[in-house]
């Protein structure tokens, strides 16, 4: 009965590029020497890593690379990383977060492609999307073939939130990707979508996934949600992420150093009845609660470490209708009247979050957030009609 049960879930849930490729007995990858980019939610449902499926499926994976957090996922934010061997696989891996965070001639050395395998969370910010077209970039000038295999948005396929890039700012590791800030597009789309914009493309080949539609949810898609970071540990997290944590670039914590991070926020000095009246966002309700971070190897020196926080617990109602961004707006809105908030770095660390200083010098005009929100809508339109030919379901 269990077996039954477990080949019924298989036949209904999503069907990523990894497990594709592995029922195509290696697809456009034989007789390939590849490079590997990856990290611990880069697995098949019954939870093999890529590394074991490519090379079981008799392909010469030479090279393993790793984005922030590591190969394994286990490094902290913003924690530089170098290159190595990985001790479970005996493979060479190269750091895309560390010296550099875009391949160089040598990693890239003796290989015919280079294959991306990431969890995305659908957001500019969460640097795996930059990482990626990195990696589109520096296949494309080397002349090698880059090859996506897809895995789900967990915020679906249709919502999209936020300011695009300001062009005038510098770019950054959080901020390379075209489009706004929650741009509703699979890590594949992405790339499609990107590569067909740069002056020499790359070959590129995405291996689709089955089964996934734009309406999905993470929870839509019949997965196990694999941490893809330290810190964003459940499927309700990834929903709420886009959202607080808006709160880094502020004296409020956003719950690293917690059980939950993103799903709890709060400090010292907050008013947690008062904020959650003031903030009422569809998809979203706030529960007063208290915490105090502590130290640990996904978050060595979380804001208040030690200290007692009053705080919120965000739960998510309803993934379908939550506008995260939106709901981070409002929070900051919020949060900005009470005594003891303060942007950090002057207001730099939002705006590199957004990619813009709109937004942050709206807020402090004391602009409603409808009003920010309405001054995207032009950009959202024109981001909507030119993303149709990068789709792919």
């Amino acid at each position: 009965m269990i077996a039954l049960l477990a080949s019924l879930l298989a036949a209904s849930s999503v069907q990523v590029g990894l497990e594709r490729l592995e029922a195509e007995k290696g697809g456009p990858l034989r007789g390939l020497r590849v490079g590997l980019v990856a990290h611990a939610a880069s697995v098949t449902a019954d939870g093999r890593h890529a590394i074991d499926v490519l090379r079981k499926s008799g392909i010469d994976v030479r090279r393993l690379f790793g984005p922030e957090h590591g190969l394994r996922s286990q490094a902290a934010a913003g924690e530089k990383l170098p290159g190595g061997v990985d001790p479970e696989s005996g493979l060479p891996v190269v750091s895309l977060y560390g010296e550099r965070t875009k391949p160089d001639a040598n990693a890239l050395r003796d290989l015919d492609a280079l294959v991306v395998d990431l969890q995305d969370a659908g957001v500019r910010f969460y640097t795996y999307v930059s990482t990626m077209i990195l990696c589109l970039q520096a296949a494309a000038e080397a002349g090698l073939e880059l090859i996506v295999l897809d895995r789900p948005n967990p915020l679906g396929g249709e919502r999209m939130e936020g300011p695009a890039r300001d062009p005038a700012l510098p770019p950054s590791l959080v901020s390379l990707a075209p489009g706004p800030l929650v741009h509703g597009l699979t890590l594949g789309e992405m790339a499609r979508l990107v590569n067909a914009g740069l002056p020499r493309p790359a070959r590129l080949t995405v291996v689709a996934m089955r089964r996934w539609r734009r309406p999905m949810t993470w929870a839509d898609t019949g997965r196990r949600w694999i941490p893809p970071s330290p810190n964003l540990r459940t499927a309700e997290a990834a929903v709420a992420y886009p959202g607080v944590c808006l709160l880094e670039a502020t004296t409020v914590s956003e719950g690293r150093g917690t059980d939950a991070p993103f799903l709890l926020f709060g400090a010292p000095w907050m008013k947690p009845e008062e904020t959650a009246r003031a903030v009422r966002v569809d998809g979203f309700r706030l529960e007063p609660t208290s915490f105090a971070p502590t130290a640990s190897p996904a978050a060595p020196s979380p804001k208040y470490l030690g200290v007692a926080c009053r705080g919120l617990r965000v739960v998510v109602t309803d993934a379908h209708v939550a506008r995260p961004y939106a709901f981070g707006l409002a929070l900051l809105e919020a949060l900005r009247r009470q005594p003891g908030f303060q942007w950090t770095g002057d207001g730099a660390g939002l705006d590199t979050l957004l990619g813009t200083r709109r937004v942050r010098e709206a807020l402090e005009r004391g602009d409603p957030v409808g009003a920010v929100l309405a001054a995207d809508q032009p950009a959202l339109e024109a981001f909507a009609r030119d993303r149709q030919r990068a789709l792919l379901y």
